[in-house]
């Protein structure tokens, strides 16, 4: 219970610290609208760069990231290192914390950049179509994504190194051969010296797919709670909820482009636009797909507990292992600190995840269902 109490004020904090970061984002991005200092941004842009159409749209997008960046730090170093200081989560030095932090702004400023010139070509170059090409723009770099990150982003971050455990190494190679998902290796992922948290992923597509276990779950679980913990995660590609979660990822983000374009038509003479291609406009078109995707995002984690939950029945049903199962949660509520019991409020609207208490539950009864099974195989006819 104590644990729980502590896990329960640790996310009380965290999502507070979130829903602030989404106000304050949201509030500059209006008055950027509203005052019309976007407008000055971007005439402030081509003074430094003259007309050219590609470096205005980098030097605004810069300048917008600036002012992101200088409102929303505070919150982020809250996030990430006084709160998990404070609950005992971190093991990371202030010094790797900057690293990792600009390290990521930069390879998101790179993302934004590369976003804002496909959106803004298309909407000079395909006016009434630039929304629906640049979903299906936008959709390719998802699905590249997906297989290059592990070869190309996470490395940028976290060492890897091939798992020295020739029989573990043989047990989760052979446990996905038999779930159809070939894999690359395993690796340990080096968590240790930035938290102590466990993780465990298959990350990648096709030839990039691989299998990476913290070091962290590597110190503190048996080999059984990492296999069930590992089926799980082949669950997920041997149901596809990687091209799922694509495929809604499209959905929303077609949405959303949908939306801002009619937004950004109906609204840029009134804000002082000089057109729906105006980089000015950035702010509304970011504000109208947050808007979407926070409308929507209890169905995104509905669609999500749902593959979750189908995922532990499968690797109870391919292990055959609920004991493992049970442990492994129970290890990794604790080690991660885990919200065990949240309210069906803050389920529904925050977590990605069912409750570990529910989950732990569904083992259970899993277990249970599978012994009455047997028995009655078992027991001989009359």
């Amino acid at each position: 219970m104590a644990n729980e109490d502590k896990a329960t004020r640790y996310h009380r904090l965290r999502r507070r610290a979130s829903l602030l970061g989404t106000v304050l984002a949201a509030l500059l991005l209006i008055v950027l609208v509203l005052t019309g200092w976007s407008a000055t941004l971007r005439d402030a842009a081509r003074v430094l760069v003259g007309d050219s159409f590609f470096f205005t749209i980098v030097c605004y997008v810069i300048l917008i990231a600036l002012l992101s960046e200088a409102l929303q730090l505070p919150l982020a170093f809250y996030q990430g290192v006084t709160l998990e200081r404070r609950y005992g989560l971190s093991t990371q030095t202030t010094g790797s914390w900057w690293r990792d932090h600009f390290k990521a702004g930069g390879l998101a400023l790179v993302f934004a950049l590369f976003g804002a010139l496909i959106v803004w070509s298309l909407l000079r170059w395909a006016p009434e179509y630039w929304w629906l090409l640049a979903a299906v723009s936008f959709s390719a770099i998802l699905i590249a994504l997906a297989q290059l990150a592990p070869v190309l982003l996470f490395p940028l971050f976290y060492e890897f190194k091939p798992l020295d455990r020739p029989s573990l190494v043989q047990r989760l190679v052979s446990l996905a051969d038999r779930a159809g998902a070939q894999v690359l290796g395993v690796f340990e992922w080096r968590l240790g010296d930035r938290t102590r948290k466990a993780n465990a992923a298959l990350a990648g597509m096709g030839r990039t797919r691989r299998i990476l276990l913290s070091d962290t779950l590597l110190a503190d679980h048996s080999d059984d709670e990492i296999e069930v913990i590992l089926a799980h995660e082949l669950a997920h590609h041997v149901h596809k909820d990687i091209w799922k979660g694509i495929a809604l990822e499209t959905a929303l983000i077609t949405m959303g482009f949908y939306l801002a374009d009619r937004v950004l038509g109906a609204f840029a003479g009134p804000l002082g636009l000089e057109g729906k291609a105006d980089i000015a406009g950035l702010p509304l078109l970011l504000l109208t797909g947050g808007a979407v995707s926070v409308a929507l995002l209890p169905l995104a984690n509905a669609f999500s507990r749902a593959h979750e939950r189908r995922a532990d029945r499968y690797a109870l049903e391919m292990t055959k292992n609920a004991e493992a199962f049970v442990t492994a949660m129970k290890r990794l509520a604790v080690q991660n600190l885990a919200e065990e019991r949240p309210s069906r409020l803050v389920e529904m609207l925050f977590h990605s995840h069912p409750s570990m208490s529910s989950r732990i539950a569904a083992a259970q009864a899993w277990a249970s269902d599978a012994a009455r099974t047997l028995t009655v195989r078992d027991t001989p006819s009359s």
